[in-house]
């Protein structure tokens, strides 16, 4: 999975860090459509002295739970984040003054889901830039979550309150090195499929142009 995913940093131009114990932080949002569950990943990775790589991957939601989605705090409707990556727009702080966690120090993009139903609508939203609380953080303070309902408006939340303690260890390790600063990466794997289709379908137009002489047709003497 490293391979891959330095492939996918490499083609959209995103910063892969490369420092002993310097942290990539990468969310991977599956392709399922279906709000309320813990179906994507966080994965994070990072180089040591001896130049091998440390890989760890958690279970975590991308999106918002369907109470949120149903019950927007915002009249555009619920934030979902969209991919990109996010130079140093986190920080070790507090989310909601509750616990340790990352917090949003940087403006995000989100899209905002409006329909007020359970289903995530990621193409037909208003995209807005900006401070939003898109904080990084656990579910429950304990064991792990079945479903997320109420633990995300918009945040990137791991499902297992252990793996989340494990990542926070991993980055005030970084912080010791580098400062309390953190890029968050969000790939999501229905944009790379609808990339790579439309990639698919230019290259087939091209070829049986090419087949019927519609391209470098030669001039009729």
């Amino acid at each position: 999975m490293l391979s891959r995913l330095k492939a996918i940093l490499k083609y959209y131009g995103y910063v892969l860090y490369t420092e002993p114990y310097r942290l990539n932080i990468v969310g991977l949002r599956s392709k399922s459509v279906e709000a309320n569950r813990f179906d994507d990943e966080v994965h994070v990775f990072y180089k040591k002295p001896d130049g091998s790589w440390n890989y760890h991957v958690y279970p975590a939601t991308t999106d918002p739970g369907t109470y949120w989605l149903n019950n927007p705090m915002y009249e555009k409707g619920t934030a979902i984040l969209a991919q990109g990556q996010y130079r140093d727009a986190y920080a070790i702080g507090s989310h909601k003054g509750l616990y340790e966690a990352l917090v949003q120090v940087r403006p995000v993009t989100v899209i905002r889901d409006y329909d007020r139903d359970a289903l995530l609508d990621f193409y037909n939203g208003e995209r807005e830039t900006g401070y939003f609380g898109i904080n990084i953080h656990r579910a429950e303070r304990a064991g792990t979550t079945k479903l997320i309902n109420k633990y995300s408006a918009g945040c990137q939340v791991f499902q297992d309150a252990d793996d989340f303690q494990t990542f926070l260890k991993l980055c005030n390790q970084h912080t010791k090195l580098y400062g309390n600063s953190f890029t968050y990466t969000l790939i999501d794997f229905r944009a790379l499929r609808r990339t790579t289709l439309k990639r698919i379908v230019t290259a087939t137009s091209i070829f049986a142009a090419l087949a019927l002489g519609w391209i470098f047709k030669p001039d009729v003497v």
